[in-house]
């Protein structure tokens, strides 16, 4: 019989696999609706999911409760806008890569251990294998997965803030709505929302599904049966399955540097989450 870590540890990496597929579903969009229509589809759909299944009480939340929603569904919004916008001009595993330096830089500032200066050296070491210095790659790609792992730490700190203040579940459900206001506009100035069709509607239907309500819902059960530390460490490992999404169904080809680079910043944030005391 399969123990209930074998599984979870299983949960996590379908997790994975989900989101990043879903990550090149919406970049296949790209090209029919535009980064800013895919990602207020994702969001929004996500959020109607999640307001129709959670139903938060929102008449009953405090003034404080608000304040921390709306930075919240602030973070979540302006992370997967800039991560969009920058995808469309970067390769997946690349962004992803660079993306993850925002949570690695929470983990660690929350352990603040000597061995930490090591994780910060070796992640440096694969943005620099990774960005073209002799020319030939988007700055402004670059540029916007970078803001992105701005936010996904911005993300994290308000995620925890907030989910000392109320239900995790109306958190989420709610944050995702403020998240598809602040990205709509975008959407609309670009035009890209007045492309919508009934195609295009189902494809964002199924990056809603990978990308948020299948990957959330296994992580509730895969946080229940392992330590968080070992959580974190699985995370670590996202850049790599945006590599392969993107290799599978992006046809994106990665140099052999680019994957040494990718593989630095995987084993950086590995580390850190295992030096890491405070979660």
């Amino acid at each position: 019989m399969i123990s209930d870590k074998k599984l979870a540890i299983g949960s996590a990496l379908c997790s994975m696999m989900s989101i990043q597929g879903g990550a090149s579903i919406a970049k296949y969009l790209f090209h029919l609706l535009g980064p800013a229509g895919a990602v207020t589809l994702r969001v929004g759909i996500a959020g109607v999911l999640l307001m129709a299944l959670i139903r938060p009480r929102i008449k009953s939340f405090t003034r404080e409760q608000w304040k921390c929603i709306l930075f919240y569904g602030l973070s979540i919004g302006l992370m997967n806008l800039t991560f969009y916008y920058g995808i469309r001009r970067v390769p997946l595993g690349i962004g992803v890569a660079i993306e993850f330096i925002g949570p690695l830089s929470v983990a660690i500032y929350a352990s603040r251990k000597i061995t930490d200066f090591l994780w910060v050296l070796l992640a440096a070491a694969g943005i620099i294998c990774i960005v073209p210095w002799q020319g030939g790659g988007d700055l402004w790609g670059y540029i916007f997965v970078t803001v992105a792992g701005v936010m996904w730490a911005a993300y994290i700190l308000s995620a925890g803030k907030l989910s000392a203040k109320m239900k995790s579940t109306d958190a989420v459900a709610c944050g995702m709505c403020v998240a598809t206001l602040i990205v709509l506009p975008a959407a609309i100035l670009s035009g890209d929302i007045f492309k919508l069709n009934g195609k295009l509607l189902l494809l964002g239907l199924g990056v809603a599904v990978f990308s948020s309500a299948l990957p959330f819902t296994l992580d509730l059960f895969t946080i229940k049966k392992i330590e968080a530390k070992v959580y974190s460490v699985l995370q670590s490992l996202h850049p790599v399955f945006a590599a392969l999404s993107g290799l599978i169904f992006l046809k994106e080809y990665l140099s052999l540097l680019q994957w040494l680079a990718v593989l630095f910043i995987v084993t950086a944030s590995a580390g850190s989450a295992l030096s890491s005391e405070k979660r």
